[in-house]
């Protein structure tokens, strides 16, 4: 590999899910494109796309994709295994508390319940972005004190 792994996500509305990601996760949009349907076609990405490369902060990044026409229906979130495929991306934090609130005040709604959930000494958290795509926050530290099962 010559660079860190990037995961696309297809969105219906660019803007919004840009402020979001930027907003609640720290991502800094890196690069923009407009795919042509010339080259996504033979591609296998149907026709026109236009994309954002947002870099996570501690590498690795996400990209936005909105195809053109924007898709309609948003994916079912729950229950994150009940699919084949890409379930969520994960996002490890030093601590998941900022980023907690930072996706709810973002408008993100909490998938786990409780909506903080203590996993193998790390704390962890769901969420659906404001289209429905489904993403964890993990607390990196690990070893952390507490009750088993926090709001």
């Amino acid at each position: 590999m010559t660079g860190p792994f990037e995961a696309g996500v297809v969105v219906r509305d660019l803007k919004r899910m840009e402020r979001f990601y930027r907003e609640a996760l720290g991502c800094v949009a890196v690069h923009r494109s407009r795919i042509p349907a010339s080259i996504a076609g033979p591609a296998g990405l149907g026709g026109e796309l236009s994309v954002v490369w947002l870099q996570v902060p501690c590498g690795g990044r996400v990209k936005l994709i909105l195809p053109q026409p924007a898709p309609t229906a948003p994916p079912s979130a729950l229950p994150l295994t009940g699919r084949q495929g890409l379930a969520y991306l994960t996002f490890l934090l030093d601590d998941i508390g900022p980023a907690v609130a930072a996706l709810a005040a973002a408008g993100a709604r909490p998938l786990s319940d409780p909506v903080v959930v203590l996993a193998r000494g790390r704390r962890i958290s769901f969420w659906a972005d404001p289209e429905g795509n489904a993403l964890e926050v993990v607390d990196g530290r690990g070893d952390v004190p507490g009750p088993r099962r926090s709001n």
